[in-house]
């Protein structure tokens, strides 16, 4: 039995008992009450005749579910604002005063993001005023914490080179490696030496928390994932769904002024 028919099963069952409960409390308002046995029989044959009350039921439980988590997303968007847009640690990719602002969770060792990024290359090309941020993730094993160690360490000691470093990682076609990303860096005028102290900085080590918290608040477990004004996008959902979700709060924006 799979997750997504036990989820369909258990609406069924709670729309029946919904229509069930709806039944006996309209009799039990009524001079002559049903009882139960008589209230089930009026909600079977019902069902029976009309089994496309489930599905309606269904629906309707699972937007007011989806709506349900759309707020609670939006409202833990507002309260994390300045960790989700404006942390040190991120790179801004593109307009840094943009109308629009993306934010990418991304791991260097996710085959998913590394296929997204000429999707965000794509976007920044075609539209000159979207500001893009970089948050790094690291999740996916100790190989892609250390990539990305020397990434944030690289960051601090060459900033004006960040870009190259993260383009380059992101074309890897194996999984990137504490040494890896050293070769890729060193090659771009890093010393080696600074980069591995920086790499045990505090100011590195602890980089990624910030970015560990608006994920656990957020329910974001994989990447890359997308916040968009106050939506959280996940998945790789390709340049023409991002464009649509900025285009979108573009809307939103003018309706708000």
């Amino acid at each position: 039995m799979t997750i997504h028919f036990k989820r369909r099963l258990a609406t069924t069952v709670f729309g029946a008992a919904a229509l069930v409960s709806a039944v006996a409390a309209s009799h039990a308002q009524e001079a002559k009450p049903l009882d139960k046995a008589a209230v089930e029989k009026i909600v079977r044959e019902y069902l029976i005749a009309n089994p496309e009350v489930m599905l309606e039921v269904q629906d309707a439980l699972e937007e007011k579910q989806a709506a349900s988590a759309r707020d609670s997303q939006s409202k833990i968007i507002a309260e994390n604002h300045d960790s989700i847009f404006n942390d040190a640690n991120d790179a801004v990719y593109g307009n840094p005063k943009g109308d629009v602002t993306i934010v990418e969770f991304y791991d260097y060792n996710c085959g998913y993001c590394k296929r997204a990024m000429p999707d965000m290359q794509a976007l920044l090309k075609a539209d000159p005023n979207v500001r893009f941020v970089l948050k790094e993730f690291p999740i996916l094993g100790p190989d892609s914490m250390r990539t990305h160690l020397v990434a944030q360490a690289f960051k601090r000691l060459m900033p004006e080179k960040y870009m190259e470093l993260h383009e380059a990682l992101m074309k890897e076609p194996k999984s990137s490696t504490e040494e890896s990303a050293m070769k890729i860096a060193t090659s771009l005028g890093a010393d080696e030496a600074k980069l591995r102290e920086l790499m045990k900085s505090k100011e590195v080590v602890t980089s990624f928390q910030s970015a560990y918290n608006v994920a656990q608040a957020l329910n974001i477990s994989g990447t890359p994932s997308y916040i968009i004004g106050n939506e959280l996008v996940p998945g790789a959902v390709g340049l023409e769904t991002l464009s649509e979700k900025i285009a979108e709060q573009r809307q939103s924006n003018t309706g708000n002024k």
